[in-house]
């Protein structure tokens, strides 16, 4: 490609994230006029702008650890159903802004109890946010689905309960069940009653591993949890190494990654926030595409990380050069690898995505 794309270009385009967190991507306006309701004084500054720019600089420590202190406030001002059915809608309308037709949000309802509501109580506002926002981003001329993940923390015991939640409200919107947070010392085979569980009961689940701890975490969520899909996964680069002449090899749990197609839900911005990668020119996704491993791209956080989905692939096409098929790549990766119905996402692939692509393609000749 003779020039990377540009953003405005990429926001066009029909785009598929399946890793967001909805805590990690409040407008910054809206985090001081939800503390000033709730009455919550330990913002670090009530001007949105500054703000804004504190979440990223704080973001921005190359600790997992330090990135993951930047919750405390977005979590603080989510704790009433109004604040929940609120943020959830401007997440709606902020990703339909922004090219994106199907998108699957994660959050812990276990982080959102302090004002009193129950677990089923967070998940409906929630819901019911999901469905006024995209009711908004449609009379704005952008279309939208959005599922959402349920989150159990790691370091927590509430796996069993969060996944039973996940299952009681599958038809109605909630499409699969995450376990986050600081990986070392959590492994993921704390939760193997949750995740044994989801599995009678033919659920879904992606589970937080290879991104701040290595190999061992990628392997147990694998082999020993059975996730469907890997939070990142970025350390498998860890079982791959070049031989003399440029001679890739890969270790079996990287072949076995590969050749069962895990998806990978890779975040690069975020990736080199935390210091899972030294920087996006650099980061392993490149050679993971060029060895043809499921990779997918997302955003992770766009407040901490002050980006959106446009911006994780501009970044992308400006240093690897990626162009057009490669960036649909990486998208039907992303809708195969969703946790829709098999005939609804083909729907999605054939009907919106594809079609949006070669736009974009013939409009360039």
């Amino acid at each position: 490609m003779s020039h990377p794309l540009t953003l405005e270009q990429i926001r066009r385009a029909p785009k598929v994230l399946l890793h967001d967190h909805l805590d990690g991507g409040l407008r910054p306006a809206t985090v001081v006029e939800l503390a000033e309701a709730a009455g919550y004084t330990d913002l670090p500054a009530t001007d949105p702008a500054e703000l804004g720019i504190w979440f990223r600089d704080a973001a921005d420590s190359g600790a997992l650890e330090r990135y993951l202190e930047t919750f405390t406030h977005t979590v603080a001002v989510m704790q009433t159903r109004e604040a929940l059915v609120r943020v959830a809608a401007e997440c709606a309308e902020d990703l339909a802004a922004d090219g994106i037709v199907y998108a699957e949000v994660r959050y812990a309802p276990e982080q959102h109890l302090e004002g009193g509501l129950s677990l089923d109580e967070v998940v409906e506002a929630v819901l019911e946010g999901f469905r006024a926002g995209q009711e908004r981003a449609a009379e704005q001329g952008h279309s939208i689905r959005v599922g959402t993940l349920l989150t159990a923390m790691r370091h927590a015991a509430r796996s069993r309960e969060i996944a039973e939640l996940a299952v009681r409200y599958r038809d109605v919107g909630v499409v699969g069940f995450d376990i986050a947070g600081a990986e070392a010392g959590h492994p993921p085979t704390r939760h193997l009653d949750a995740f044994e569980y989801l599995r009678r009961e033919n659920a879904h689940f992606t589970i937080h591993a290879g991104e701040a701890f290595g190999l061992p975490s990628i392997w147990e969520a694998v082999q020993w949890c059975g996730a469907d899909r890997l939070g990142h996964g970025v350390r498998i680069v860890d079982d791959i190494e070049f031989a003399e002449g440029g001679e890739v090899r890969m270790g079996r749990l990287a072949r076995y990654v590969r050749d069962t197609r895990v998806p990978l839900e890779m975040c690069p911005s975020s990736n080199v926030q935390t210091g899972a990668a030294v920087s996006i020119a650099e980061h392993p996704i490149g050679l993971l595409r060029d060895l043809r491993f499921r990779v997918t791209v997302n955003t992770d956080n766009r407040l901490q990380s002050n980006t959106s989905l446009s911006e994780e692939f501009a970044k992308l096409s400006s240093a690897f050069g990626y162009d057009w098929d490669d960036l649909q790549w990486f998208t039907v990766n992303a809708m195969k690898s969703s946790f829709l119905p098999f005939d609804e996402r083909l729907a999605l692939i054939n009907g919106r995505i594809k079609p949006g692509f070669a736009q974009l393609k013939w409009a360039e000749r």
